[in-house]
């Protein structure tokens, strides 16, 4: 069972349209067995991207669970052609990384050449928008053979004790007094670099496209990037409570692994979309690393290189702050911190047993006017989020003055320069690049021992820090970070009621 688990992916070229495709002697025909071709190259090299998958019989489309959740509304042509081209643009950037990483001369030619093949396809397979709708679907992250193998009925119920203590735990220190909270070294504040966005007036009601999507120049991302980036207050008794930069480092054996450079303070900061209150909304993200989690002891599961926290910001259609949640890299630890303006959804929760991790909410969050951003206090070693407080600005420059952070983009960990020293080619560019992330979405080097004790419950690799769309998030149910309708599930906007059906847009959308 473990052998066909691990053998189970799906090659896209064995089905319809594509299969057939490839038989054609026309342009379709050498279309196809082009993309062919170039995946094969990719795979070789070990340097395909994770995050999004190819779509089973459309492997010049990708699909995450955000676009598999649109699949619905593409009821007429003009819906269908624009979730198609979503599907395309994931395919196009995530191509982009892979083609960059191959460090092949070609690469730019082959890149060339496929997009012009990109509407030759799109042409070809225009009619089958329900068959396209069916086949793109994201993998679930949980194994059910691994789960079947560890008993997981029987063995769950230890586990949901270990997380029931453990949010016990939580709650009872997001209870205490700020000044009695553990502290084991300096506290360290770090806050965006300048400029610091003082204005908090919402932008006006922006435009949705006839998926129901916010439509958002770059610029006007950028600068909600900037306006809700937190501050840091961190618990510092060593350097791997600093956050970082990560980079490639040189290796004693000349290869390569994943460092953070503390000389470089940096955040990075995607964004996504999820469901709440029946439309779609904007969210996001904030990453730090660490350059590890240092064992408690002679033997900590959880210890091992790199860490980090994720915080998210979910909006409301006037761009203020709905909902706040966090992770760690490993899908660990997930915490939500509701404002005013939801609430949450009384137990049971539908779809999940008695036993499934649901919301934990130990705290929540006033909204912060103007002049004011929120601070993230963060333990030192283990990096637990301890506390979210709303603090004036102008705190950030009394003394100790914070130090200052760089907001980087999370796509820039797809394809990140190589150290010098461990180069094995060059790209076209003249310079080498690889992903952070290997074809698992696992970063290398990252695992936790905790992963020969949590099998059972079906996560690879339990503990090990993994990409974006790889973050499941309970050991005990099911629950993934980038589901969209995990906001639906669990909150209510206030004043709305009952969301809509999530399978088709609202009268507001």
């Amino acid at each position: 069972m473990l052998a066909v688990a691990g053998c189970a992916s799906v090659d896209p070229y064995r089905h319809a349209p594509i299969a057939t495709h490839l038989q054609r002697a026309d342009s379709v025909g050498d279309c196809a067995r082009l993309f062919q071709r170039s995946d094969r190259s990719i795979d070789a090299a070990g340097v395909r991207d994770a995050m999004s998958p190819r779509v089973p019989g459309f492997p010049y489309l990708r699909v995450d669970r955000f676009h598999a959740a649109l699949a619905p509304r593409a009821e007429t042509e003009q819906q269908g052609d624009a979730w198609r081209m979503r599907l395309d643009a994931l395919d196009r950037e995530a191509r982009a990384f892979e083609l960059r990483n191959l460090a092949d001369e070609s690469a730019a030619r082959t890149a060339t050449a496929l997009e012009d093949c990109r509407a030759t396809l799109h042409d070809a397979d225009r009619p089958k928008v329900a068959v396209l709708a069916e086949a793109a679907r994201v993998p679930d992250d949980y194994s059910a053979a691994l789960r079947a193998l560890g008993l997981y009925p029987i063995t769950k119920l230890a586990f949901a004790a270990g997380i029931r203590r453990w949010h016990a735990e939580t709650l009872e220190e997001f209870a205490l007094p700020l000044e009695r909270l553990p502290q084991l070294g300096a506290l360290r504040r770090y806050a965006p670099a300048p400029p610091v966005v003082l204005d908090h007036a919402g932008p006006a009601e922006v435009a949705r496209d006839v998926l129901g999507v916010q439509q958002l120049t770059p610029a006007h991302l950028e600068q909600l990037i900037a306006r809700h980036a937190p501050l840091y207050e961190i618990d510092t008794a060593d350097e791997n409570d600093r956050i970082g930069a990560l980079a490639w480092a040189a290796d004693t054996d000349e290869r390569s692994s994943v460092a953070v450079d503390v000389a470089q303070p940096s955040a990075y900061a995607r964004v996504a979309h999820t469901r709440l209150g029946g439309r779609v909304h904007l969210q996001l993200i904030y990453t730090v690393w660490f350059a590890a989690r240092p064992p408690k002891g002679a033997f900590d599961a959880l210890a091992g290189r790199l860490d980090g926290l994720l915080w998210r910001v979910t909006l409301g259609s006037d761009f203020e702050p709905l909902v706040y949640d966090t992770i760690h890299p490993c899908g660990c630890y997930h915490l939500y911190f509701p404002t005013a303006r939801v609430r949450v959804r009384e137990r049971p929760i539908e779809g999940e047993g008695p036993f499934d991790e649901s919301v934990v909410a130990p705290q929540t969050i006033a909204a912060a006017g103007a002049g004011q951003r929120l601070l993230l206090r963060v333990a030192a070693r283990s990096h637990y989020l301890q506390r979210v407080l709303v603090i004036d600005e102008s705190a950030i420059a009394a003394p100790p003055a914070a130090v200052r952070y760089a907001l980087r983009k999370e796509d820039e960990l797809r394809a990140l320069p190589i150290a010098p020293a461990s180069r094995t080619g060059a790209n076209a560019a003249g310079f080498a690049t690889r992903s952070v992330y290997g074809k698992n979405g696992l970063i290398a080097g990252s695992q936790r021992l905790e992963r020969f004790f949590f099998w059972p419950m079906g996560i690879e690799s339990a503990g090990q820090m993994r990409q974006w769309g790889r973050h499941a998030t309970a050991f005990v149910g099911r629950r993934h970070f980038d589901d969209p309708h995990l906001f639906d599930r669990y909150f209510e906007v206030r004043g709305l009621g009952t969301p809509t059906d999530q399978s088709s847009p609202s009268a507001d959308d």
